[in-house]
């Protein structure tokens, strides 16, 4: 059994969506690979990403059978919600998942391909490149924009933030890897939370916060305090996991010497 949804627009490439495992299988054009698979395909000149989501265990096929959407339709779907609210992600065509014997399995979620110059993990890290505060400050009112609309990206890394060029030939943003979002209101410690997952220096983190501060008229010194908070208690957090799996590793290995 099969379910999917087709953006009307793309009626011509039906078949490339209903047949996306032969295709996505034969196609050798890997550009992510990690706990799920990007390719870049292209049918009937159209250029495609597509993201075929890892099998999950087989708790999960049960729930997202009958009790919870796939990250491939909430891609999909939030994918809509942002074109509708006028904001940058690559134009959603279809997703598909593929059920067997009632549980759910495979799924893929397939958008046109966008041109992009890197990503917002460059001007982070890359303190000689042109227009680097320029980019940044534009980032941050992309995003303070995104938080007026009361869009919540809840994985707003550095990796998934493109950088392009507008038909002004303006610096614009585009966001990806869309399936965990919530639609709700933010308030400010929340907004500014929302950039701690970019692993931010010094230098970075007072750019954004001032700028959002500026944007939010809200007080400079309040909205810098506020991010380092954010961003210490993410980096502490990881750091913590990252001890403790040092610690699960030693006893495997104590436990195997």
């Amino acid at each position: 059994m099969i379910k999917y949804k087709l953006n009307k627009n793309y009626e011509n490439i039906k078949e490339f969506l209903l047949n996306i495992k032969n295709f996505f299988k034969q196609n050798s054009n890997t550009i992510h690979k990690a706990r799920n698979e990007l390719k870049v395909i292209e049918y009937k000149n159209v250029q495609t990403v597509v993201k075929a989501f890892k099998i999950p265990n087989i708790i999960n096929q049960v729930v997202y059978a009958y009790f919870r959407d796939s990250k491939a339709k909430k891609s999909y779907e939030n994918a809509v919600k942002l074109i509708n609210l006028n904001i940058n992600t690559p134009t959603p065509i279809g997703y598909i998942e593929f059920y067997q014997n009632f549980l759910f399995k495979e799924s893929f979620f397939i958008s046109e391909k966008l041109d992009y110059l890197f990503t917002i993990r460059e001007p982070l890290r890359n303190m000689m490149l042109n227009d680097r505060e320029l980019i940044i400050k534009r980032f941050v009112a992309f995003t303070y924009n995104l938080h007026k609309k009361g869009v919540y990206h809840k994985d707003y890394s550095a990796g998934n933030i493109l950088v392009f060029k507008n038909k002004n030939d303006e610096y614009d943003f585009s966001v990806v890897d869309i399936n965990r979002m919530e639609f709700k209101n933010i308030d400010l410690e929340t907004g500014l939370d929302n950039f701690a997952k970019l692993w931010l220096d010094e230098d970075s983190l007072k750019l954004i916060a001032t700028e959002y501060a500026r944007l939010s008229q809200t007080n400079e010194k309040i909205a810098i305090d506020i991010l380092k908070k954010c961003d210490k208690r993410l980096k502490d957090f990881v750091e913590f996991k990252r001890k403790i799996r040092g610690r699960k590793k030693y006893r495997c290995s104590s436990r195997n010497s």
